[in-house]
């Protein structure tokens, strides 16, 4: 594929960013990522046990992917976690080139972060998100629909629809996310507008990836129809069909359940293998993963078939 905007803004080859997600972008998925050319991203719970300590966690992770790889990395930072303030400082100190937020409040974390020399992307649900974190100083906007993974946006627009709004909205460069799961999916957001693609559940099934081997056959095993939306606290979270997504949404069970919920489920399913009672934080493109591969090739089939795509409409 041809270099964009961001490709060459960050230094990378292709125009991929391996999405972080919450217990499984470790240091070892992200090192692949970033040495095969795109970007790997870790988070600080990636891996973690159920008595972890995070902090320490997060720590081991920043100096084994500096171990693993020359090339630009960056981390996930989600507004809402209790130890927001430590792991922010732990991020300046440590001198991670790129930062990915989450969440609302994000911009108030972004000119202390551009103050330590970190590049930082804002996801965005909205043009109205987008033009706020453009004005705040984010470098870039990840702008995902609601065929994303996990919480989304109470605005649920399809990533289709938002794109080619939010590219026309800001002069920074706009990441695609949501739902990408092939080379299709990347050409298709690069022909909407965007710079690159941001990319979760396709490396979830990975070798390097420390997730559950039974949340990747949950993966490998989805069809069109395998995830859904439920409401957790008042939010739009996309998660596969299990009798856990079922308990949600019948009305007659009462469920109020609250973001503590979210974390801790999530990480039963990803990191412990409970895909019947965990929550399986899953995109809606799940249905065109179709096997584990290594991230490596992960990167390399997306790219060939990018390019294939894009020779099929010239």
């Amino acid at each position: 594929m041809k270099a964009t905007r961001l490709t060459k803004q960050l230094n990378i080859q292709a125009p991929i960013i391996q999405a972080g997600m919450p217990w499984v972008s470790n240091a070892e998925l992200a090192a692949t990522v970033s040495n095969s050319g795109a970007l790997g991203m870790i988070t600080s719970n990636a891996g973690l046990p159920e008595d972890g300590d995070e902090v320490e966690n997060y720590q081991a992770q920043l100096r084994k992917i500096k171990a693993l790889t020359p090339r630009p990395y960056g981390v996930c930072l989600f507004m809402d976690h209790p130890m927001l303030d430590i792991l922010v400082s732990i991020t300046t100190e440590q001198a991670v080139p790129i930062v990915v937020t989450a969440g609302s409040g994000a911009s108030d974390y972004t000119g202390h972060l551009k103050d330590a020399g970190i590049t930082v992307f804002h996801v965005v649900g909205s043009v109205h998100q987008a033009r706020s974190a453009e004005a705040r100083g984010a470098d870039g906007v990840i702008a995902s629909g609601i065929e994303a993974a996990g919480p989304g946006s109470s605005d649920q627009l399809s990533l289709v629809t938002l794109i080619p709004q939010v590219v026309d909205a800001v002069e920074i460069p706009v990441i695609a996310a949501g739902g990408i799961s092939d080379g299709r999916g990347l050409a298709a957001s690069i022909g909407l507008g965007a710079s690159a693609a941001y990319i979760g559940t396709r490396f979830v099934a990975t070798h390097e990836c420390v997730a559950h081997p039974n949340f990747k056959d949950a993966i490998i095993n989805a069809v069109d129809t395998s995830t859904a939306i439920a409401t957790i606290d008042s939010r739009p979270v996309r998660l596969l069909r299990n009798r856990a997504f079922e308990h949600l949404c019948n009305p007659e069970n009462g469920a109020d359940p609250q973001p503590s919920y979210i974390d801790e489920q999530t990480r039963v399913s990803l990191l412990e293998g409970a895909t019947d009672d965990g929550l399986l934080q899953c995109g809606a493109g799940a249905g065109v993963v179709n096997e584990v591969m290594s991230a490596a090739e992960v990167i390399r089939t997306l790219i060939h078939d990018a390019d294939s795509a894009m020779s099929r409409i010239r």
